[in-house]
Formats: C-alpha cells, sequence, structure tokens
C-alpha cells in the first residue's frame, strides 16, 4: 500500500559554516530514533559528517542524506488519538562557500527548508548566498535560531536581520525564556503557554507550564503581532481580526500560518539549542505542521521530448514514473550511486527505466534509502521520495529518469563553472582504476 504523502516532508537543513545544522541533524537522528547515540562534531563522531576530512575538520563538506520518523501531533509528550507517522527525508548540506554547489543541487529536489542562524553571529554571508538559492528554487522555509545558551544570543535581533538584510517576512513563533546559560525553554505563541525542558533527560521531557510573570506582557505583544501578520493573509481572519481578536482560534492560526509559509509569505521563526539538547523537538513539531509535503507543491513541469510540448506529472503512484538525478556519489562498496528525486509513479528494483539524455534503457540493480553513507535495500521507491540507485552506465547530475512510453524531460540543473582547475596523478598504476572510479 503507497504510503500517505500528507505525512511525507522532503526538507534540507541549510545555514552559514559553524550555525550548527549537523549537530541539530543529529539530534533529530537522535529524538526520531533513527539513531541510539548523539554523535557530536567537536568529537568527530557526527553520523551525517561521515568523510574522513569532514571528521578531521569538523565541517560538512558533503550534502548527506538519511530518513526518519516523527509522530505527531502529541500533547504532552504523547501521542494524540489523530497522531499520524510523519516520513523525513532530510539533506544535511554544507555551510562553506567552496561547497555552495552542494546546496544548489539538494534544493532543486527539496519541498521545504529548515534555516539555521547563531543567535550570536545571526545573517552572516553564506546565508545570504543560500537563502538566494532558496528564493530561486521558491522553497518554502523556517528559521532556528540555534545556539540560544551561548553568551550574546539574541533572538529577537537576529529575526530583525532576517527582516532586514533578506527581505523576507520573518514572524517569532516562540520567544525565548532565559538568556545564554540560564536558556531553559520557550513560549508558544499559537498555544499560549510555556515549555521547559528537563536538562537530566537530554531534552527528551519537558513540563507545559503557564507562561513566566515577567513575559506576559512581552508575550501578548508578539502574539497580538503573531495574530496580526496571518490575519493579514487570511481575509476570513482579518475580519475576525477586527472584530475580536481573542475569537480566533488556535487552529486557524495554524491553518493560516501554514499557507503563508508555502506561499513564502511569512517566515516562522523559532529558537532552541541543539547542542544543549533544546528545541529540536518543537522544530520536529513545526516541521510536520507548517513546511509542505510533495501534494502541496504543483505538479512537477516539463516537456514531452517527442513535441517539445509542455507535460505534468501529479505526486502520484499512478502517474507514468519520472524522477530527477541530483547527484552522482561513489561508493566503495556498492559503487556509483545515483541520488535521485521521484516526482511520480514508481519504480521497482530490477526494472528498467529511460534516460532521456542519454537515449538509453537503464536496469535499476538496486535501490536504496539512505543514511549518510549506509544504504538500506528497498524493494521499490514510489512518487514524493527521495533515494539513490545503482546500475547506471551513464548518468550524470540533472538527468531525467523517466518511463519509456511516457517520456518527459525535466528540467536539468545548471551550476556555476569551477574557479579553480586541479591536476590529479595516481601514484602507481594500480591506483588508475580507483581514481578512474573516485571521478
Amino acid at each position: 500500500m503507497a504510503r500517505d504523502l500528507k505525512y511525507t516532508r522532503n526538507i534540507g537543513i541549510a545555514a552559514h559554516i559553524d550555525a550548527g545544522k549537523t549537530t541539530t541533524t543529529e539530534r533529530i537522528l537522535y529524538y526520531t530514533g533513527r539513531s541510539h547515540k548523539i554523535g557530536e562534531v567537536h568529537d568527530g563522531a557526527a553520523t551525517m559528517d561521515w568523510m574522513e576530512q569532514e571528521q578531521e575538520r569538523g565541517i560538512t563538506i558533503t550534502s548527506a542524506a538519511t530518513t526518519c520518523t516523527w509522530t505527531f501531533p502529541t500533547e504532552n509528550g504523547q501521542p494524540t488519538p489523530d497522531a499520524k507517522g510523519y516520513h523525513f527525508n532530510i539533506i544535511d548540506t554544507p555551510g562553506h562557500v567552496d561547497f555552495t554547489v552542494e546546496v544548489n543541487r539538494s534544493l532543486r529536489v527539496l519541498d521545504g527548508l529548515v534555516f539555521l542562524f547563531s543567535a550570536v553571529d545571526g545573517v552572516e554571508p553564506q546565508s545570504e548566498t543560500n537563502w538566494r538559492l532558496a528564493d530561486n528554487y521558491k522553497v518554502p522555509r523556517m528559521g532556528f535560531v540555534n545556539k540560544m545558551d551561548r553568551q550574546g544570543s539574541n533572538f529577537l535581533a537576529v529575526c530583525q536581520q532576517v527582516k532586514d538584510m533578506l527581505g523576507s517576512n520573518a514572524v517569532p513563533i516562540v520567544l525565548p525564556i532565559g538568556e545564554e546559560m540560564d536558556f531553559k525553554g520557550v513560549v508558544d505563541l499559537v498555544k499560549n503557554r510555556a515549555i521547559v525542558w528537563h536538562e537530566d533527560s537530554m531534552g527528551s521531557t519537558f513540563d507545559i507550564i503557564d507562561i513566566p510573570e515577567e513575559l506576559k506582557a512581552e508575550a501578548a505583544e508578539y502574539r497580538a503581532l503573531l495574530i496580526e501578520e496571518v490575519a493579514s493573509y487570511d481575509e476570513g481572519l482579518l475580519e475576525k481580526f477586527m472584530e475580536d481578536e481573542d475569537s480566533i482560534t488556535e487552529d486557524e492560526i495554524h491553518a493560516a500560518l501554514r499557507a503563508a509559509v508555502m506561499d513564502m509569505s511569512i517566515i516562522p521563526m523559532i529558537c532552541g539549542s541543539a547542542f544543549k539538547n533544546k528545541g529540536v523537538q518543537f522544530l520536529l513539531d513545526a516541521v510536520c505542521r507548517y513546511l509542505p509535503s510533495p501534494v502541496d507543491k504543483e505538479a512537477i513541469i516539463g516537456t514531452d521530448p517527442d513535441t517539445e510540448n509542455e507535460v505534468s506529472r501529479k505526486p502520484d503512484v499512478s502517474e507514468p514514473f519520472s524522477a530527477l538525478a541530483f547527484k552522482i556519489a561513489t561508493d566503495p562498496f556498492v559503487g556509483r550511486l545515483a541520488f535521485f528525486r521521484v516526482y511520480s509513479g514508481k519504480l521497482d528494483a530490477g526494472s528498467y527505466v529511460l534516460n532521456n539524455r542519454s537515449g538509453k534503457k537503464e536496469r535499476i540493480s538496486r535501490i536504496y534509502q539512505m543514511h549518510s553513507n549506509k544504504q538500506e535495500a528497498i524493494p521499490a521507491i514510489e512518487a514524493g521520495d527521495i533515494g539513490a540507485a545503482v546500475g547506471f552506465k551513464d548518468i550524470k547530475t540533472g538527468d531525467t529518469l523517466t518511463d519509456e512510453k511516457n517520456p518527459i524531460v525535466l528540467e536539468s540543473m545548471d551550476f556555476p563553472d569551477p574557479v579553480i582547475g586541479i591536476a590529479v596523478e595516481p601514484k602507481t598504476k594500480a591506483d588508475i582504476d580507483k581514481l578512474g572510479m573516485s571521478l
């Protein structure tokens, strides 16, 4: 039975270098049960930084993909009767300017984006670069202001920077409780209550409390601003706002905010400290609630290679198969891996697809779900999912993979010219084949 795509989220994690992307992703894997031990970047033990060079330098060099499941919604830490298991495909991208191309190709296939900012440093140069790339691909996003436990952290100042420097309508949906080392929780402005995480449980447990007295006035002010923003986006809500602001329900705020996020009219801003295990669960809930699923996105548009007419594919397993290869990598154990996003239809392991660029049919010997540099073989992959496959003899980044009887050519991917060229020579004759595989 096909998975309900309403409960799928294809998201990326992007930021300037050292904002805490990989640390945040490690917490996501831990809280979702995907990993049972948190790997720290500074120890060279992060799951998503699997390359030796990444572990040595403590930075992400290549984008890494993983999958996990998060139960939502919950109340007081327990699933509600209508809770569902949300399937996440996550791509952790590099923050260093030298590896911007990794962000570029990832954004092409994502439905939503979690954009991280350091609560101390705010908007930085690569923040601007990656933000523009996300704008180019029209990727809805939300902001997570990380490192709230650091000296000099300022959540609201970063929100203002996002407005001023990135030209986006950043709207706080939380307020921090405590400053710097005393940061312990957030005020949820939609639910009008506070969440305080327990230090001794690595943030896995928390208390729902009334808004602290010293924050009530500020919370009321920012909640009114939030309601005003979402009301201005929804005419029905605007009428209620003008008549009686208090009559607007929590569900109405959520629905209007979600619509505004998908339209890129509002960037909801939340905060936390991934390293201190605070705020990541709230982030996961927000991803489920506000970022789009594959069915929320418009049908993918391409061209018929025979007639040059425009054709479209809906994210549905009943549609003819279409996918876009967005990354090619070499694995020492399985060989050449092609990462691809499936936009329509279904692909079974062992079946054939047409590569429109080469005009050749290719047999897909194995299909994988990726978890960093580990592969988990799956029998098939369906519309709305991201995976990898082996068996291709001729494939390049940007190739369209399609059903032979119903072909479609999707927009390819353009990359800037390299700024430097280097000659690489193998030391021995035995290394020639290895070098060829690597390249």
